[in-house]
């Protein structure tokens, strides 16, 4: 069966991987202070393990290729992925370690949110030996920019195979740069900033530059700026009364590459309609706090 014909699409995810302690407080703490959190998340996060529960969630098969280890707080994340349908290809299964552990304090007032991690500073993964057939088993690949050395292998060999490829640019990463000439979409967040690059118009034109054909930046609640080969435009962002904004790019990635996983070609009206339908359940997203939540609305 061709790719672009199956009815739950797969999605192969290639990055980060955290294990994620949220914390909603009324405001950051100052130095020295302690405060009481009015409620508490504990889940399995990153954006490209984020962006395949949502995928998954959608209907679609999610496998994630990452590093998590065989530490308990990894045996967690396993388990917590498992649950929402995400398959784990796990390149650091031998390491004891503990995972990368990202601390999230979520603002309740306004919904934003601090965030510290290591993120993927403790792995250097390189590509796996079944590589090629993770990637020809997908109807599209994903890539956050962490594992750089993975995703370009993973994004050359989808190239290769006829596979779409999608960027979740959230910020600009050493070796970026080498990932973008087998990059098919790309939307980036507005604190993408590649060399040179001062405005979203400035980072559409770079991105154009170094072959991405079809690119986006979301800028939160205002509308996202698109351009494709022939034509470019705005997609408005749903209004919500926002309760949290962690995850919400992630999110977006996972649906926008549900959407577009079985479009065969893709064309100005498709990337626009997938950046609405990825925009709406990104907006239902922000509307609850933690990363789950807005899952159990259907």
């Amino acid at each position: 069966m061709e790719p672009a014909t199956r009815r739950h699409p797969e999605g192969l995810f290639v990055g980060l991987c955290t294990l994620d302690v949220i914390q909603l407080v009324d405001h950051a703490p100052a130095s020295n202070e302690k405060l009481t959190a009015r409620e508490q998340v504990v889940a399995a996060g990153g954006p490209a393990a984020n962006a395949a529960a949502a995928f998954s969630h959608l209907g679609g098969t999610a496998r994630l290729l990452t590093a998590v280890g065989s530490h308990p707080l990894g045996l967690g994340i396993k388990e917590d992925l498992g649950r929402l349908g995400v398959a784990v290809s796990d390149l650091a299964a031998e390491s004891a370690e503990p995972p990368a552990v990202s601390s999230i304090l979520v603002t309740a007032s306004s919904g934003e949110r601090a965030v510290a991690s290591t993120n993927a500073q403790g792995h250097r993964l390189g590509p796996p030996d079944d590589l090629d057939v993770l990637v020809a088993a997908c109807d599209i690949a994903e890539f956050d920019g962490h594992h750089m050395e993975l995703a370009v292998a993973a994004a050359r060999l989808a190239r290769a195979a006829g596979r779409p490829t999608v960027f979740d640019g959230g910020s600009w990463k050493e070796g970026t740069q080498h990932l973008l000439p087998f990059i098919d979409v790309a939307v980036c967040s507005a604190d993408f900033r590649p060399p040179g690059a001062s405005t979203p118009t400035d980072t559409l034109r770079f991105l154009r530059e170094h072959g991405v054909g079809w690119s986006a930046v979301s800028q939160g609640e205002r509308p996202i700026m698109w351009e494709g080969p022939h034509s470019s435009g705005t997609v408005d962002v749903p209004a919500v009364q926002v309760a949290d904004t962690l995850g919400a790019g992630d999110v977006l990635h996972g649906a926008l590459a549900h959407h577009l996983a079985v479009q065969r070609p893709l064309t100005s009206e498709g990337f626009v309609q997938a950046l609405h339908g990825a925009a709406a359940v990104a907006s239902r997203a922000c509307a609850s706090f933690g990363t789950r939540a807005w899952m159990q609305g259907g």
